[in-house]
């Protein structure tokens, strides 16, 4: 989808608004950072360019990915190229990790978890953002999609004691995402008609996520454990 298009020209406040799970996943992994002590190792588990290291610039920052995500990505500000499944680092080296929008693109899912689990100390951090309902992307590099029951097992067998697993989102947010994600099917000045016909829609229906109660359709979920 054209976000770089809209990101572009559309102010900070509209962005949160229609951007709505990457607005949730910037403000989850700020709170993370702000109740880690200065010095704390963290560890970026399938970092990309490494967006978040200025969120962690008071603790100690590596950030690991395998470096075949995005193409057009620049990977060399990484501290390590490594296997998320096999992380070269020894037993309770890390106060808190952080793993977001990244265990769908591993094949194996439960033991990229389990070494997460492995390279933290006894009581460190995990904050975890997974999909539920998102389009195929980074592809073939796209194995999964995550419930917040599935979520829960996998942390619990690697180890980990959930500590929240929220939706973010419901029903409504969903809809409202999904009509933003119909732009790409338009090529030229028709993606600009379009898009003023849904956005306003993608702006108004997240007033009605209140009537889903259940949040069985969401966008993913922003999850936090501890290490037993």
């Amino acid at each position: 989808m054209r976000y770089r298009a809209i990101r572009r020209y559309l102010p900070g406040w509209l962005l949160r608004r229609l951007l709505y799970f990457e607005a949730a996943i910037e403000d989850a992994v700020a709170r993370f950072a702000s109740t880690l002590p200065a010095g704390a190792r963290v560890l970026d588990a399938g970092a990309g360019e490494g967006r978040y290291a200025s969120c962690f610039s008071q603790q100690r920052y590596v950030g690991v990915d395998l470096g075949i995500g995005e193409p057009g990505w620049d990977y060399s500000r990484l501290d390590a190229i490594a296997d998320l499944a096999r992380l070269p680092f020894n037993a309770g080296a890390f106060d808190a990790c952080l793993n977001v929008v990244t265990l769908e693109h591993l094949k194996e899912p439960a033991c990229a978890l389990a070494e997460m689990a492995r390279v933290l100390k006894p009581g460190g951090r995990l904050l975890l953002v997974v999909p539920q309902q998102w389009e195929v992307h980074q592809a073939p590099h796209d194995y999964y999609r995550f419930t917040c029951h599935g979520v829960q097992y996998l942390l619990e067998t690697a180890g980990l004691q959930p500590l929240e697993i929220l939706p973010v989102g419901g029903f409504f947010r969903l809809l409202a995402r999904r009509l933003l994600n119909a732009l790409q099917f338009f090529p030229g000045p028709l993606w600009i008609g379009v898009a003023l016909l849904v956005g306003p829609a993608a702006l108004l229906l997240p007033a009605l996520d209140r009537l889903d109660r259940d949040r069985n359709f969401t966008l993913g979920y922003i999850c936090t454990a501890h290490k037993l």
